[in-house]
């Protein structure tokens, strides 16, 4: 074997190698990605000059074999792509790649904790993290070309030799460390197969077996994939999961190259929406779990596969989140996020709907942080509501829909369609300006809303018995998106359900009552004296009013909206949970049977020596439980006021079973 040259490699810095040991990547692993995916190229490149006609010669069929042999302790990547010249091996492998690496070690030292990707012409030589001796056998398409055969133990001396390779293409052959062999188990590299290299568009084999996928749905057509094509990646990538509500293909080579899937998943109650769940991959390689620097942040919580070759991952992260063509690239996924909602929201109402609950959150949560984003989607924010749109005639028996089947002597009835802003059980959804629109008469520029539809459900009854409509804002974004949405519409007042009452539900002729000509008071005053004297709480303002529904209860609790706010934000600011406001009102519906009875009962005529008739102290005692009632409504009590509250029931019930 004739030695062609032998020398030292084209460097400044006498220890690059230890520095490409501990700095060059963070995981040792990934130097079989970066052997792989030079391979690919290898691959691509004997294409490009096939088809340019520079070679002439058949191609074969591609391919890349790893092989292990556990004796020698060593592992072999080898492909039947371009191969390398004499020339070729001192440019690329010994000045290029060492000027680059002393470069980047310059200009990253201060940065040693931060992880670095490769990228830099440094691939090849993350080989030497693992290695002891690294050699490299090719032999060029190049009609005529000599093979040669290239060796370097780690330092920076090389041998390069003539070699007898007759095919096509190049071998890596790695012997490996003490340290580092568990790379000789073809288990670990499946596994390193499977995370970096699945998609790569060549077959990687190990032990005569192809272990990689090599399609990657990303790359197709959008019209040449199919849901179940959708659906199987998705499986694939996020086993054990609930099925995606949806999902947005990325396709645009121009201002820059983004391809990718993302999928909007079914949101968990205690999804943390600031882990990334998107992996980012550069030419179908898999380079990591987390895209935070490059998609939007209110898009965290979608998943699947962006891939780029337009996003430098040469660089430190904090140059990442400003560098300009990612932030190009963030906006482009953001609007393409938004036209894929809008599309549904015309196309398929029903489906929009469905998902709403989840995508919802992604939505309100864009709004809040990408003006952008915000003025694409305001018209398809949607909100469930108590309004139900006017039916048919009910007295008019519905037109029955038949259709007959291909047989054409059987019919069979077709279930008639619900409105088309409903979900499946029929409820019903509005924007904010169909809403404002629909009560422009009753109540302009006001908005009736509830948090927890069970809690208010009193208060809800009320308002719809009125026939004002009520919003349900009731998931856990909406406290900081009411917010948001007075800020975008400075004339609209946000008003829940039990802040205040409207005028509409009050009974204003029921509160011109006779005056007692004993004491001089109106009805309303003596019920409210009566519980002022009964509760005995200064900080408790005592409002009677004369409610309209018969089906409200005797006595509601009202948190006005301007101070319950402030308290939840301030319990948000100290980092506690919110206490129930120690201020607020109780309002006694004068209508109430019970309410009109309590009165009667506290006049009672028989005076005991204590100065107090028992039926006064009863009523007293119903006073406070009434008050109970209200508060247990809105959630009011502490274990104290419980422990409070059941002592109370059993006089209350102990007293009048008595009688």
């Amino acid at each position: 074997m004739t030695v062609l040259e032998q020398g030292t490699i084209t460097i400044h810095t006498e220890n690059i190698f230890p520095i490409i040991k501990k700095s060059l990547y963070t995981d040792h692993e990934v130097f079989l990605r970066e052997l792989v995916s030079n391979a690919v190229d290898a691959i691509a490149k004997l294409k490009m000059v096939s088809r340019s006609g520079e070679y002439s010669g058949d191609i074969g069929e591609p391919e890349i074999t790893i092989t292990v042999d556990k004796d020698n302790k060593t592992l072999s990547v080898t492909d039947n792509g371009i191969g390398m010249t004499a020339d070729e091996v001192k440019k690329y492998i010994n000045q290029v790649a060492f000027s680059s690496a002393e470069e980047f070690v310059e200009k990253y030292k201060a940065n040693s904790d931060q992880s670095i990707i490769g990228h830099f012409g440094l691939g090849f030589y993350s080989s030497f993290m693992v290695a002891r001796q690294v050699e490299i056998d090719t032999l060029s398409y190049q009609d005529g070309a000599q093979a040669v055969h290239w060796t370097c133990d780690g330092s920076p001396v090389f041998q390069l030799e003539d070699s007898g390779r007759i095919q096509r293409g190049t071998t890596i052959t790695l012997t490996l460390m003490d340290e580092e062999t568990e790379y000789l188990e073809t288990s670990r590299i499946r596994q390193l197969i499977k995370t970096y290299c699945d998609f790569m568009p060549v077959p990687i084999k190990l032990d005569g077996e192809t272990i990689n996928r090599q399609k990657a749905p990303w790359r197709e057509s959008p019209n040449n994939l199919t849901s179940e094509d959708y659906l199987e990646l998705y499986r694939y990538l996020y086993p054990f999961q609930e099925e995606p509500l949806l999902w947005v293909h990325l396709n645009t080579d121009y201002p820059f190259i983004v391809n990718g899937i993302l999928y909007f998943p079914k949101l968990k109650p205690d999804v943390d929406v600031t882990q990334g769940n998107i992996k980012l991959f550069c030419n179908q390689v898999f380079v990591s779990d987390h895209c935070e620097d490059i998609i939007p942040k209110f898009l965290m919580p979608l998943r699947g596969v962006i891939d780029s070759t337009d996003i430098p991952l040469n660089i430190s992260r904090s140059a990442l989140q400003t560098n300009r063509t990612v932030r190009k690239i963030a906006d482009y996924v953001a609007k393409k996020v938004a036209d894929r909602l809008k599309e549904l929201y015309r196309d398929n109402r029903k489906e929009y709907i469905r998902c709403w609950q989840d995508i919802g959150t992604f939505v309100k949560f864009g709004s809040l942080n990408d003006d952008k984003f915000k003025k694409q989607v305001e018209d398809i924010l949607i909100y469930r509501t108590t309004y139900t749109p006017e039916t048919p005639n009910t007295e008019e028996k519905a037109v029955e829909v038949q259709v007959q089947t291909e047989e054409g002597d059987v019919w069979q009835e077709v279930a008639s369609q619900t409105p088309e802003n409903t979900d499946e059980k029929g409820r019903y959804y509005t924007t904010l300006s169909e809403y404002l629109e629909r009560n422009k008469q009753r109540h302009e520029n006001r908005v009736f809303y509830c948090t927890d539809e069970a809690t208010q459900a009193t208060y809800i009854q009320l308002h719809t018995s009125q026939g004002l409509e009520v919003l349900f804002l009731d998931s856990f974004i909406d406290s900081h998106f009411i917010s948001f949405l007075e800020r975008e519409h400075t004339d609209v007042k946000f008003s829940r359900v039990d802040a205040e009452l409207d005028e509409n539900l009050i009974d204003k002729d029921n509160n011109s009552e006779i005056v007692d000509p004993k004491t001089n008071k109106t009805r309303s005053e003596e019920i409210k004296d009566l519980f002022t004297a009964a509760l005995n709480k200064p900080k408790l303002t005592i409002r009677t009013e004369s409610l309209k529904s018969e089906n409200t209860p005797p006595a509601m609790v009202l948190l006005p909206e301007f101070m319950r706010r402030l308290q939840d934000m301030t319990a948000l600011i100290q980092q506690q949970k919110a206490e129930f406001p120690e201020e607020h009102i109780l309002l006694i519906n004068t209508a109430h049977p019970l309410i009109q009875n309590l009165v009667n009962l506290s006049q009672g005529a028989i005076i005991q020596e204590g100065g107090e008739s028992p039926s006064a102290e009863l009523a007293k005692m119903i006073c406070h439980h009434v008050y109970d009632l209200a508060l247990i409504a809105q959630k009011g009590f502490d274990g104290e006021g419980m422990k409070d509250f059941v002592e109370r029931s059993n006089q209350v019930l102990t007293r009048l079973t008595s009688n």
